[in-house]
This record gives structure tokens, C-alpha cells and sequence, in this order.
């Protein structure tokens, strides 16, 4: 997934992450109040729009394809006072409303919105954040210039491209806002600056990216992009240049962030629990998980007459089995058919009549985000556009850097986990079931919670593990093993209890990952997303604990397949909601 590190538009499109409202098929008798939810849900949606249109073409809408977001200190102080009124307006609708599945998504839209502004309200009064302009360049144009977008549309990336640039009447470069932007946070006393280390790595990969946006331009037979692409190849260049002389001498040497930053990020991946309260959660399962390994890796060794059979040994020994070139999407796509079949025989979830799509990301794709991940589809305006697992290639290296190789994705063995997090039963099922059967556009879109959706990432995984072959089975436990680990590093680096180098050593070695693969994590734990990677382990929890509880107040009535399916059809809910959920209608319904 990715995130938004430009914080310092202060854009206020909550849920960022998977701002997709639903528009499947029609409601149901059942569904008689999506319609009145998505009502108060249309008020922040206009607002998203408005400030944001790149997020209105993303979701299908046209009217948007030639429109940019202009990051102004005016339209901010615009769009908060817009999202101020909206929430005294959902509010006091809150206050009339009887139906209680409304209230709930009432609460959704006004808690997603004030969280927005304490986030907004921090990083004004405190924070000179590092905006990168070619991040956000590439995403304007990338949501565009995509095989699902249709063609007649694909043109009108020139004159977005034309606008970023200031090459339109009215349009000042995207750069030179940016400039204002961040001048302004540095005039203000007592500011925190981003950190250095930070801002290297994302520096490093821009020139990927912004070789990108010449490949795509060429790559859908787009013209007339020529003079815009010079003139912001020149202006990314030259902006990056200024960030670093500018902004990077005073960025901070530390990577941790203020404890006040941590603590709402935890909160908006949907945490909350204290931090060393999930890392003793999570250094007891990492030993439970190792246990658990150590049969499978004897089975595994027995099998290849391996010298050791201990598990690290035995994932190294599998790694050696890499699927090179053309021969990766062949060997995914048959495990996904693999995968679909223990599905329907084991009865895990109803899976829909299509396929899944799987494609490998482009280098300008995999600099953006290094680690396989399933792009959602559009849902205001989707046409029969689906998700999309995206397969990353090895990451770009840093001019006069050797490339830094992953063997974590393309052996054999890894993917069927991997099939089965962001493909089926995970991920896509997830998003293209919003699509398919309808949920509120609250629950779709400002709902999202990095908890619920990772979650049922991991718990797709332990669903369908004990039917993989041996080693496909032990690679899960390992990629179970990561999350369990994510879960103690992130907190314990934030905290100052383990260095860099600490957690590197024991994802290459306990967790058997590359270096390439250990580095990206560890750069996740403490530079790109810190908080994030710790809701994995701490949704598959929750969803462990709810199938519990609903199976023993079921009884031998549980059925694990309508479980599974009524927790998709709740759309991406955050785990109070979807207990509430299954206990209060789920299990009514069963019994």
C-alpha cells in the first residue's frame, strides 16, 4: 500500500489509503439505508474531489482526467474550513438519525475527519516536512496512464503533465508550490525537520520515476508530452537539488519520529494498544512460530536429503530454486489456480466467476513500492476495471550504487503466501467484493484501517497454509514469522531499544530475507511508514480471537465459508466494527 509522505499539503483526503467509494450493483432490501449513509459519506467526498481531482480520474471520473490539485496555503486553509462545516453538519445529522448502522458510519466519517485534523494541526505547528514533488508527479499521471484506464482518457495526461509543469495558463509548477510550502514551515520557530536518512532514500529512487513518466507517456503511443516532460524533468532536477541544499542540512540525524507523531500514527493504521504491549505480544508469537517451523523444515530436508534441517537452512536451500524472467508469471498464476481450487474445495470463502489479475511492476513502479502489493480499482466510476497484484522487480539502484538483489518473491515456494495475501482468498477479494456487493461508501472509503485490511491479508494466509505443499507451508510460517517481527522492530526502533543494524541482522538471519528485502523493511520500520507494518500481526490477532469467540458461540453451527463472507461483505472495517458486526447479525443469523 501505498503512503502519502507529503504531509505538508495538509491534504485532508481521509483514508488516503483506499479512498474507493462504492457504486456496484443496486442495494437490496436489506441495504435500504446505504443509500441514505451515502448521502452524508457524499458530503467529504465532494470536498476530496474538489481539492484532490487526481483522486476523482482515479476512480473512474473523466471530468477530473485534466484537473491537478494546486497545494496552496490558501486552498488549505479553504478545504479545512469546508471539512470543518461538513463535520458540524454530519453531527448534528447524527443527532437525529435512529438507524444504527448510519450512526455507526456518522462516527466513521467524524472520526477519520478529526484525526485528519490533529494529524494537519501537529505537522503545521511543528513539522518542515520533505514533499517530493516527483512522487507526486508520477502518481498524477500514473492513475492515467494504466492498462485498465480506457483510451480515449489516456490523453488528457498531457495536460495534466502541462499544468504540473506551469506550462498553462494560470498554473504555477508544482516545484514552486512546494518551494512556498516548505519555506514557510522553515520561517516558523522551533520547527522539526524530516529526517536525513529519510529523504536520501527517497531522493535516490526519484530519477527512477521520473524516467517513468517518459515510459508511460511512451508506452500508450501518447504525444505531444515532449516539451512538458523536458521542462519537468528540469524542474524535479532542479527542485531536488534545492530540497538538498535547502532542506537537508538541517534534517535531522535521528530517524525516530516525535512520540506524539508515532502515537497518531498508530492510531490512524487503526492500533490501540500501547506500543510495548503489541512487542511482548509479538516476541512470544515469533518464538511460537519458529517452534512450528522446525517439523515442517525436517520434512522439508528429509525430502531433499539436506545436510541441516533447521529452518533457516532449509529456506536458503529453497531460495537457491529461483524462477528467472519470463517464467515468474507463469509459475504465479498456476499456483493462483492452484490456490482457487483448495478454495472451493475446502470451502474457505465464495470465490467470484473471473480471474485475478497478476502483472509484474515496472522499474519507476517498483522505486515507488518496492514490496508486492495489490492496487485496488476504481469505484466511483469503475467500468470493469479490477484489482491488479502488482509484482515488484529488484529495486533501482542509486547512481554509482550496485544493484541490490531480492531472492524473496521468485522461488517457488514463496508463492503460494504470497497468492494467497494479495490475490485470493486476500486482498483482491477484499477490494473487488466492495465492487461486487455492495457496501456503504463510509465502510468502503473512510473506514480503512491498515489493521482490518492487513489482517485479513495474514489470516487469508493461515487459512489456506495447511493446504500448501511442505515447503510452500513453511515459506507462510516464515512470511508469519516477518509480520510477528515487524510488530516488536518498528515500536522497539522508535523506542531506541534496537539500532538499524540490530533489526537488519535479525530479518537476514532469523527471518531468512535478503539484504535487499531486510533493508526496504527496515527503511519501512523507520523512515517510510513507521507504525504501519506493525498492524499485520495486530489485525491477524484480531481476527484469530473473533473466529474463536464466533465459533464457540456457534457451536458445530459455524461454518467457516459464510464467516468468511459475511466479514467481506462489511466492506474495510476496523476490528471493533466488525466484531460488533458478526456477534450482533452474524451470529443471530447462524443460529
Amino acid at each position: 500500500m501505498t503512503i502519502n509522505k507529503n504531509k505538508a499539503i495538509y491534504a485532508l483526503a481521509i483514508g488516503a489509503l483506499a479512498l474507493h467509494p462504492f457504486a456496484g450493483k443496486a442495494q437490496t432490501e436489506n441495504k435500504d439505508w446505504i443509500a441514505k449513509s451515502n448521502s452524508y459519506t457524499k458530503i467529504l467526498i465532494d470536498l476530496d474531489k474538489k481539492y484532490s481531482p487526481e483522486f476523482g480520474s482515479s476512480q473512474g471520473l473523466a471530468y477530473y482526467d485534466t484537473l491537478i490539485s494546486v497545494p496552496t496555503e490558501a486552498n488549505t486553509l479553504a478545504q479545512r474550513k469546508e471539512r470543518e462545516d461538513a463535520v458540524a453538519q454530519l453531527k448534528a445529522a447524527k443527532q437525529k438519525e435512529t438507524d444504527l448502522k448510519i450512526k455507526q458510519d456518522l462516527d466513521i466519517l467524524i472520526n477519520q475527519s478529526e484525526l485528519g485534523f490533529r494529524n494537519q494541526d501537529f505537522n503545521r505547528s511543528k513539522e518542515v516536512s520533505f514533499l517530493n514533488a516527483t512522487s507526486t508527479v508520477f502518481g498524477g499521471l500514473q492513475s492515467l496512464l494504466d492498462d485498465q484506464t480506457p483510451v480515449e482518457r489516456r490523453p488528457a495526461a498531457v495536460i495534466r503533465l502541462n499544468k504540473y509543469a506551469g506550462l498553462q495558463k494560470g498554473y504555477q509548477p508544482t516545484t514552486e508550490l512546494y518551494k512556498q510550502l516548505t519555506l514557510k514551515q522553515i520561517a516558523k520557530p522551533g520547527m522539526i525537520y524530516p529526517s536525513k536518512q529519510a529523504m536520501e532514500v527517497e531522493l535516490s529512487r526519484d530519477a527512477s520515476m521520473v524516467a517513468g513518466i517518459e515510459e508511460l507517456f511512451k508506452k500508450y503511443n501518447i504525444t505531444g508530452y515532449e516539451q512538458a516532460y523536458a521542462a519537468i524533468k528540469k524542474q524535479l532536477e532542479d527542485y531536488d537539488a534545492w530540497v538538498k541544499a535547502t532542506v537537508q542540512p538541517k534534517a535531522r540525524t535521528d530517524f525516530r519520529l516525535p512520540p506524539e507523531e508515532y502515537k497518531l500514527a498508530l492510531e490512524g493504521y487503526g492500533i490501540d494498544i500501547p506500543p510495548a504491549e503489541l512487542a511482548k505480544m509479538a516476541h512470544a508469537a515469533f518464538t511460537d512460530i519458529q517452534n512450528q517451523m522446525k517439523p515442517l523444515a525436517e520434512q522439508v530436508a528429509k525430502k531433499y536429503n539436506l545436510p541441516s534441517s533447521d529452518y533457516r537452512a532449509v529456506i536458503k536451500f529453497l531460495k537457491t530454486k529461483q524462477i528467472i524472467g519470463d517464467s515468474i508469471m507463469p509459475i504465479y498464476k498456476q499456483h493462483l489456480a492452484d490456490i482457487e481450487t483448495i478454495i472451493r474445495e475446502q470451502h474457505l470463502v465464495t470465490l467470484p466467476n473471473r480471474p485475478a489479475i497478476i502483472r509484474l511492476a515496472s522499474e519507476a513502479e517498483t522505486a515507488q513500492s518496492p514490496a508486492p502489493h495489490m492496487v485496488p480499482p476504481p469505484f466511483l466510476n469503475n467500468t470493469g476495471q479490477r484489482g491488479v497484484f502488482v509484482l515488484p522487480l529488484n529495486m533501482p539502484p542509486a547512481p554509482g550504487e550496485k544493484v541490490d538483489k531480492y531472492d524473496d518473491f521468485t522461488f517457488d515456494a514463496a508463492s503460494w503466501t504470497i497468492i494467497a495475501h494479495e490475490a485470493r482468498p486476500g486482498h483482491e477479494l477484499q477490494f473487488d467484493k466492495m465492487v461486487e456487493e455492495g457496501v456503504s461508501q463510509a465502510r468502503a472509503l473512510y473506514a480503512f484501517n491498515s489493521t482490518n485490511v492487513e489482517g485479513w491479508g495474514l489470516y487469508s494466509e493461515y487459512i489456506s497454509r495447511p493446504f500448501f505443499p511442505a515447503e510452500g507451508q513453511l515459506v507462510s510460517l516464515d512470511y508469519r514469522l516477518l509480520r510477528a517481527a515487524r510488530a516488536f522492530l518498528d515500536p522497539e526502533l522508535q523506542a531506541g531499544k534496537v539500532t538499524q543494524e540490530q533489526a537488519l541482522n535479525l530479518l537476514m538471519t532469523d527471518v531468512v530475507q535478503s539484504h535487499a528485502f531486510a533493508q526496504q523493511e527496515v527503511q519501512r520500520y523507520s523512515l517510510n511508514a513507521p507504525g504501519q507494518a506493525n498492524s499485520y500481526f495486530y489485525g491477524f490477532t484480531k481476527m484469530i480471537a473473533l473466529r474463536k469467540d464466533t465459533e464457540k458461540a456457534l457451536g458445530d453451527k459455524f461454518n467457516q465459508q459464510h464467516f468468511h463472507d459475511f466479514i467481506l461483505s462489511q466492506g474495510i472495517l476496523p476490528p471493533a466494527l466488525i466484531r460488533e458486526a458478526v456477534m450482533g447479525e452474524f451470529v443471530g443469523k447462524e443460529k
